[in-house]
Parts: structure tokens; C-alpha cells; sequence
């Protein structure tokens, strides 16, 4: 073995320690403050006194959360919608965005500073050479209730740039796809991307921008059929989003999207997984050696994401296999032990820059994908 090799393996698990030791110490506080009497948000403080132990003496590390029952996807359907928010934060500004685009009572979640922090993370994950300080952007996905809309416009913001936007609706998508209406469903997609084309050859100096990766891919065939390209509009660096993020889809959008890989003057791409339940994942570089390889690691302590058994979700899978996505939040703001997303993939190693459990190969979970509709994402 290379000597080298032990001093970096050595050095991941001592920062793979000191992450851990950071995420105990991280869920003891957060209990402090969502089940005290004068900082908790009273669906907390009212589910406080169904519970068989007491969070605020019971919980002494994040191992302790399995005392929790799994988080209930309908707690967050309906409202009202102010039993979410905490006690302690009750005088502060409140957005309330909605998660997803699927059609019925939704998911809702209140938010004060949350989306801000999460990217201001992820900012500084990005690199400047390609992200430039300053620079404008797109935002080329869903808007409307969804905090992604806001938080991109904050990126740009917070980088010194102008975010601009389109209207985008992954609603009437789905019921466009449901309906069977795929004449409907291109010319709004057609729409949706000339409202995109129009910004970016306005003069406007955009270098960046976010996009799904089938809104990613209709943006670069639309400038194709107008003897363009992304890197010529001048693009530089693309941050991306969806379930359709596989490694086959990034070497085609490396190879013949985007214009080869940065190193040879393409455009620089991150992928990332994130929802507004989570916050953002942040991926390993993504590379041709490694066939393109895409690993998410959550923004640790503030959200965990962890691969659970099909039959036993208190369960953590064996590296390399495959299991549910399992999500705890642990910020402020929002409290979430548990929640089991309808997504699935393969548990990975700790990362030397994210000493934490990651995941690959992020897919909808087996168990209803049949029922899931994808749309724009």
C-alpha cells in the first residue's frame, strides 16, 4: 500500500469522528429547542405528550432519534399551517413552499432562513472559475410555491449576481402526461425553453444557471435548432437537479450537451439531490474515469441521509447496497425524524470532504414508482 494512502485513510476517519461526535452534539441542541416550552412549534409540543420518553432527556445522540415513530407524510398535508412553526422564531417573516409537483393536497413546509443557509452552503462548494463571483443566472425549472425558485435567486444574490427566472408550472406537466395530451405537453415544453432562449441571447451576461436535466437537455436541442449551443451563450458552470440524473445521462450531456468536459472548454456540471424537506446534496466530482459515477452527500448536521432496509426502516443497508432514503432535519426552523422519501439507491463510503455516509444511484423507490409521475424533474 502507499504510504499516502494510510495518511488519507487515517485522515478520513478521524474527520468521519469528528462529524459524528458534530451530529450527536447537533440533535442533543435541536431537541433543546423544538421541544422546550417557549422555542417549540406547537405540533412538536402537542405530539410531545404522545411520546413513551421525553426528547428533551432522552435523546443524547442521533442514534437516539430511532426512538421517534417515522415521520408521517401526511402530517404536512393541510393545516393549519402555523403549527409549524416554532415558538422561539413566531415574530419572524414566514414563506410556506410546497414539495414537488404532484397534484392533490401538498406537502407544505414553513420556512424562515433555511433556504438561504442551505445555499449559501452549497455556494461554497462551487467553483468560482466556472461559477463566476458576480456573474448573472437562469433559473431554468419550476417556480411558484416551490422554495427552489427563491433559493436560486438567492445563490445569484449571494454570489454578486441577477437571477433571472421563468414560469414554469410541473403541475399542469403531470396532468399533461396523465391526460395523454403529448401535443399539449411539447408546446408547452417548447414555451417553457423560449422563454429560456429569449434571456439568454438578450444581452444579459448569464454564466450560470440551474436546470432539471430534461429541461437541460430540451434547452440545448432548442438552441441547437437555432445553430447555437450553451457554451456558446456564453454558460460556463450549470448546477442540475432531478430524478433523471443517471451517469448514461451525464456522459451524453457532457459529450454532446455541453461541449466536452471543462478541462477541454465545456461547461462545468454539478449534480445535486435535494427537495424542500432535505435541502441540498451536494455530489462527489463527477468524472469519466469513474463511468460518470454520481454520489450525494447530505448537508450534514443539518439534514442526515441515511440507507435504510426495504423491510426494516431503523435498519442502515451494508455499503453498496441498495435500500430507501430515509431523511432527518435538524435545523431550527424544521424538525424531521425519519421520513421515508420515495427515492431508493445504493449506500456509499464516507468521502474525505463529506466524512459522512453517502448515496448513489438515486432512483424512485421501487414500491411506487409505478404511481410516480417524473414530469419536468
Amino acid at each position: 500500500m502507499n504510504p499516502a494512502d494510510g495518511v488519507i485513510a487515517d485522515d478520513l476517519a478521524s474527520r468521519h469522528l469528528a462529524a459524528r461526535e458534530q451530529l450527536d452534539a447537533h440533535t442533543v441542541e435541536m431537541m433543546g429547542w423544538h421541544f422546550h416550552e417557549s422555542t417549540a412549534c406547537p405540533f412538536w409540543l402537542e405530539k410531545k405528550s404522545t411520546l413513551k420518553f421525553d426528547p428533551l432527556r432522552d435523546i443524547r445522540g442521533f442514534e437516539d432519534l430511532k426512538k421517534f415513530p417515522l415521520f408521517e407524510d401526511d402530517w404536512l398535508r393541510g393545516g393549519p399551517v402555523r403549527r409549524w412553526v416554532p415558538q422561539a422564531l413566531a415574530d419572524k417573516p414566514t414563506y410556506v413552499f410546497e414539495t414537488g409537483g404532484t397534484t392533490g393536497i401538498p406537502k407544505s413546509r414553513v420556512v424562515i432562513d433555511d433556504f438561504r443557509i442551505d445555499y449559501e452552503l452549497f455556494s461554497d462548494t462551487l467553483p468560482d472559475q466556472y461559477f463566476p463571483r458576480g456573474a448573472n443566472w437562469l433559473m431554468l425549472g419550476p417556480s411558484g410555491p416551490r422554495r427552489l425558485r427563491l433559493a436560486v435567486e438567492h445563490l445569484a444574490q449571494y454570489r454578486g449576481g441577477i437571477c433571472f427566472c421563468i414560469d414554469l408550472d410541473p403541475r399542469w406537466v403531470i396532468k399533461l402526461i396523465k391526460l395523454g395530451w403529448m401535443e399539449h405537453l411539447n408546446a408547452y415544453k417548447k414555451h417553457c425553453i423560449d422563454q429560456a432562449i429569449t434571456i439568454l441571447t438578450a444581452g444579459h451576461d448569464i454564466r450560470c444557471m440551474f436546470a432539471t436535466p430534461k429541461l437541460l437537455e430540451a434547452l440545448a436541442l432548442g438552441l441547437e435548432e437555432r445553430d447555437t449551443s450553451i457554451p456558446a451563450v456564453g454558460i460556463t458552470g450549470i448546477f442540475s437537479g432531478g430524478t433523471e440524473f443517471t451517469p448514461q445521462w451525464t456522459r451524453y450531456a457532457v459529450e454532446e450537451l455541453l461541449g466536452g468536459p471543462p478541462e477541454v472548454g465545456g461547461v462545468y456540471m454539478t449534480p445535486t439531490y435535494g427537495n424542500t424537506l432535505m435541502g441540498l446534496a451536494c455530489s462527489r466530482p463527477v468524472t469519466a474515469a469513474e463511468k460518470y459515477k454520481i454520489t450525494y452527500y447530505a448537508p450534514q448536521p443539518r439534514a442526515v441521509v441515511e440507507v435504510v432496509s426495504f423491510d426494516d426502516p431503523l435498519q442502515v443497508v451494508d455499503y453498496g447496497a441498495t435500500g430507501r432514503v430515509k431523511l432527518t432535519t435538524l435545523t431550527r426552523e424544521f424538525f424531521v425524524p425519519g421520513f421515508l422519501e420515495r427515492d431508493e439507491g445504493e449506500r456509499e463510503r464516507p468521502y474525505l470532504t463529506y466524512p459522512w455516509d453517502g448515496i448513489s444511484g438515486v432512483r424512485p423507490y421501487h414500491g411506487v414508482a409505478a404511481q410516480t409521475t417524473v414530469g419536468v424533474y
